[in-house]
């Protein structure tokens, strides 16, 4: 009997790999996958792409991520076909085509433009202020881990075109779809558009309290969609 496919999934912008592998790591163990979480380089979106074309090289392999990370995953498997991926588990992506008018390209720039300014520190400190405690904690971690490539990273993010409804309406693998309720970063109605688009697809939803207390809740959520996608 073959292994199941392998994982590969990336971060968010301003997260890194320690927080894909709390998101996805349970599941995937659960399922026997072997999980592959990739760490944000300055020429993040390129960067992301050539290492899943590594991934897939030798066989199809489930690509997911979060927020952006969801956005390249889409990306990456509409152009692999079935021969490199066996599906998506995109979790709270955050916008569909070009960037512009997004509450999360948005952020990242503000985000970038603080740190530019103020540094990390006070940048830091602006965040932790309006930020519930257990955000402000995963992103003053991760923040100090990739500063000061955090800022390429976060400036690159937001010019990301995403991929649109039409476009996933081609997806020729199944798609599983995480949604947040009360999310104002990553808009609910952008992941339930890419799932009706999809030929095959389910969502599964969550609040933001919920999947901030508990990340895994997110790669358990994502793997349920999947098996349920997949049929």
């Amino acid at each position: 009997m073959s292994s199941p496919a392998p994982l590969v999934v990336m971060p968010g912008t301003g997260s890194d790999d320690d927080y894909c592998r709390r998101a996805f790591g349970p599941a995937a163990g659960a399922a026997g996958r072997r999980l592959l979480a990739l760490s944000p380089d300055d020429d993040l979106v390129d960067g992301y792409l050539r290492r899943l074309d590594a991934a897939g090289a030798d066989g199809p392999i489930l690509v997911g991520g979060v927020s952006i990370g969801a956005s390249i995953a889409t990306r990456w498997a509409l152009t692999a076909g079935p021969d490199r991926c066996a599906g998506v588990w995109a979790v709270l992506p955050p916008w569909s085509g070009p960037p512009e008018g997004s509450p999360a390209a948005a952020s990242a720039n503000a985000t970038a433009d603080g740190l530019e300014r103020d540094g990390l520190a006070a940048t830091i400190t602006s965040m932790t202020s309006s930020s519930p405690d257990w955000l402000a904690a995963e992103l003053t971690r991760s923040w100090t881990a990739l500063y000061p490539g955090l800022v390429a990273q976060l400036r690159a993010a937001a010019t990301l075109v995403g991929p649109t409804p039409d476009e996933i309406g081609s997806l020729s693998v199944p798609l599983s779809v995480v949604v947040s309720a009360a999310d104002p970063i990553h808009p609910a109605v952008v992941g339930e558009q890419w799932a009706a688009a999809a030929p095959r697809s389910a969502v599964r939803r969550t609040t933001l309290a919920a999947w901030g207390r508990d990340p895994a809740l997110l790669g358990r959520l994502a793997a349920a969609g999947w098996a349920e996608a997949a049929g």
